[in-house]
């Protein structure tokens, strides 16, 4: 069967965005076959290159991980030939991706407005800290603030007493990124049948809210704000972690045939009989008498035999895994999560993988991310600049080109 193109074939993305949501959002559809050239400043380029350490031979391995499958250029967007080079590359792109200050882009006369009047199918992917309209529109967005703002750090930690917890992971970078690649792809398939663009508008605010469904269901319905329960669920239990003889491994027995199983694997059927359990409302009720009870079961056996029980028993269980531990994991390894990818100048490197599979569509091959300016000669060759041109672009400093 012959392999169909990757869903975004095709679309050709500008991303002016830097750090993480908006390469984030540049990085995935690029993955799923849109063209994708990155836009840098001269000065350095995107600051993750100089999120260091770690370095990946001479370059940030911050950089490396969100940039891949891109081609990038170095431009002077100060300068009135570089605002021209990108005014003539957005020309006939079909999305231009930006997370800068809410009024960098109308400075540089590159506004929705203005770059619509020039291509009326563009999509113009914004990502700010809280969304271009509202009171806070105006306000710079960073993923702990937006973690704050939105909830997440009130529901994250061992308890309501223990003092705000920060989500290890930048989740509201990441899911603004994730927010946004899914805004962009919609619009293009709407801009495939219409001919017309649009503005994609999200934020980390609104990427942090959207992790908050199952609280803020109980807040809605109850005007009480849930606390932080460490691992434990807002309306399910038992389904967090228990501590074992070697360690920790975490338990799903929500519903009620898991939690009869769970009783069989921990040989205290005897709970069943206990009104405190008899189903998940009277669980939740008693969450901490029912901790207390399974707690002493789970730590006589090591973390291997509890798990090998539980599966067999077909209790969803799991381990607790290191990111070491998880990037050697063989689903991972299944599941081509880490892929190894050539860079110009350090050569195999290896990233996270796609985490969508598209099956049946031609195999995805990773390249590293862009040196800084390391295409810029091909792109403007690309949008019509001649070689007399494209020297004098370098030579007045309004390109620069790791390419000689």
């Amino acid at each position: 069967m012959t392999e169909q193109p990757r869903p975004l074939s095709g679309m050709r993305v500008v991303e002016l965005a830097h750090i993480m949501a908006g390469p984030l959002c540049g990085m995935m559809l690029a993955d799923m076959g849109a063209e994708v050239i990155k836009v840098e400043k001269i000065d350095g380029g995107d600051d993750s290159r100089r999120m260091v350490p770690p370095l990946v031979g001479d370059q940030s391995a911050a950089f490396l991980m969100m940039n891949r499958n891109k081609r990038g250029i170095a431009l002077d967007l100060k300068s009135e030939a570089g605002r021209e080079v990108l005014t003539r590359l957005l020309a006939d792109a079909d999305c231009v991706i930006e997370n800068f200050r809410h009024d960098t882009m109308q400075r540089l006369g590159l506004s929705y407005e203005q770059l619509k009047a020039i291509n009326p199918g563009l999509i113009y992917v914004e990502i700010s800290g809280y969304g271009r309209t509202g009171p806070y529109s105006e306000r710079a967005g960073f993923d702990l603030v937006a973690q704050g703002a939105s909830g997440l750090m009130s529901i994250t930690g061992p308890g309501k007493d223990d003092g705000p917890v920060k989500v290890g992971a930048p989740v509201t970078d990441i899911t603004a990124g994730i927010l946004a690649a899914m805004g962009a792809a919609a619009a293009y398939a709407g801009k495939l049948a219409t001919g017309h663009g649009t503005r994609v508008d999200t934020s980390l605010f609104e990427a942090g809210i959207t992790q908050t469904y199952w609280q803020s269901a109980i807040a809605l319905a109850t005007g009480v704000s849930p606390t932080a329960l460490g691992s434990a669920h807002p309306l399910n239990a038992p389904y967090q972690a228990f501590p074992t003889a070697d360690g920790y491994i975490n338990v799903g027995a929500a519903n009620q045939r898991n939690w009869l199983r769970l009783l069989q694997v921990l040989e205290a059927e005897e709970l069943n009989d206990d009104p405190r359990f008899a189903s998940n409302a009277d669980r939740m009720a008693n969450l901490d008498a029912l901790v207390s009870e399974l707690e002493p079961r789970f730590r006589v056996r090591s973390s291997e035999d509890w798990l090998g029980k539980l599966d067999a028993m077909g209790v969803p269980a799991g381990p607790i895994l290191s990111i070491g531990e998880m990037l050697g994991h063989p689903q991972a390894t299944a599941r081509e999560m880490v892929v190894e990818m050539e860079h110009a100048s350090c050569g195999a490197v290896r990233g996270l993988g796609m985490p969508v599979k598209f099956h049946g569509a031609d195999q995805l091959n990773y390249r590293g991310a862009p040196l800084l300016g390391q295409h810029s000669r091909e792109i403007l060759h690309d949008i019509g600049y001649t070689a007399t041109e494209i020297a004098t672009l370098h030579e007045t400093g309004v390109v620069f080109s790791s390419d000689p």
